[in-house]
């Protein structure tokens, strides 16, 4: 097949490209380079940009460039659109640039697979995320199961980070979200993927293309940015550490994510592409595990053998979430999907990886600096 990537450039997009291509897909890459992403003169030092460059039909532009769409869409049978804007922090404050890119780029798309009857294209699989889902799932033992709304910042000033649910007399007990899940996501990222997992999925099926939303999890592994300051703690806390910096811990460190390789969700998203059956469907990506901050930190402290400060500092940035981890029942069923790297394995790799690269400097501090500013950190 004739596949286009958008984004195909990225962490996640690189790694799918360079499976696909070994399966025998011709792959086309729409990507503009974002030097958030890929840093200065990026045709010449990104290792995600060069390690395609050569073996795909690249195209540097825009999402948000109907032009630019019209070009990468010629001939194309299947379309990944991965290009986005990505970090809740930050969509927090460049409210206008996320749903920009997230949304209106994806509208492009859509209009011109509604409209353009020269285009063949016959499935689009796109990126959500699980940050549409806000809180997430809890169990409580007088409600049965509850969708706990975002939680209060006045509760957080005075330390109190867990969810709660209304006139709930005792804890909540977190579950794993499945994709019947409340979707109420709590920041400005989260409402643009759900904006853009409903427009596809609506447009598609009214006009006869398959389409399959994948829900990420966290997902991480060797190749991604390590100067990137909005997304990924696993970048974050290693270039914290490499450059000898201490680790300050939101919140209590309690708050846990589904960490999932990127191998792993490279061969989800396969199954979804190379599948004839399944269409117009959403589907969790994930390990299906959650792992708290503490526990990354102390880990990454313990594979790089290095002993900074770590601080639980209380504080928190809105948008944020508690807990999520994903229910797999469904794509285990339907696509046949399950995870094979652990935690350990994965987490072991990328920092074999990472002490393989040169030690970047952290931007992290500016990223908090601004949070400050614009009254989202506290």
């Amino acid at each position: 097949m004739k596949i286009l990537i958008t984004g195909g450039a990225g962490f996640i997009g690189s790694n799918l490209t360079l499976a696909l291509l070994k399966k025998g897909h011709s792959i086309v890459v729409l990507d503009n380079l974002s030097t958030q992403i890929h840093g200065i003169n990026a045709e010449e030092t990104s290792p995600l940009y060069t390690s395609i460059k050569n073996s795909v039909t690249f195209i540097k532009g825009d999402v948000t460039n109907r032009e630019h769409w019209q070009k990468a869409l010629i001939g194309v049978d299947v379309i990944v659109h991965y290009a986005a804007e990505t970090g809740t922090g930050q969509s927090m404050y460049e409210i206008e640039r996320y749903t920009t890119v997230n949304v209106g780029g994806t509208g492009i798309l859509l209009d011109l697979l509604a409209n353009d009857k020269k285009l063949q294209v016959k499935k689009v699989i796109v990126a959500s995320s699980r940050s549409i889902y806000g809180e997430g799932k809890y169990f409580s033992q007088e409600l049965g199961i509850v969708y706990p709304n975002h939680r209060n910042d006045d509760a957080m000033q005075n330390g109190d980070f867990d969810v709660h649910y209304p006139n709930e007399k005792t804890a909540l007990q977190l579950m794993p979200t499945d994709e019947e899940s409340k979707i109420h996501p709590s920041s400005v990222y989260g409402i643009t993927k759900q904006n853009q997992e409903q427009m596809v999925l609506c447009v598609c099926k009214a006009i006869g293309i398959k389409a399959i939303a994948f829900r990420y999890q966290n997902v991480y592994g060797p190749g991604q940015s390590l100067t990137n300051p909005y997304t990924g703690i696993l970048s974050i806390f290693s270039s914290l550490i490499l450059n000898g910096k201490p680790i300050n811990i939101f919140e209590d460190g309690k708050e846990s994510r589904d960490f999932v390789f990127i191998d792993d969700v490279v061969a989800a998203t396969i199954l979804g592409i190379e599948n004839d059956t399944i269409h117009n469907d959403v589907f969790n990506v994930g390990a299906g595990v959650a792992t708290d901050v503490i526990a990354v930190a102390k880990t990454l402290l313990a594979k790089y053998n290095k002993d900074v400060p770590l601080t639980i500092t209380g504080n928190y940035r809105l948008g944020d979430i508690r807990h999520n981890f994903a229910d797999l029942t469904k794509i285990k069923k339907a696509l046949g999907f399950t995870p094979t790297v652990s935690f350990e394995e994965g987490i072991t790799k990328f920092a074999q990886w990472v002490t393989a690269q040169p030690i970047a400097e952290s931007k992290f501090d500016d990223s908090v600096e601004e949070m400050k500013k614009k009254g989202l950190f506290k």
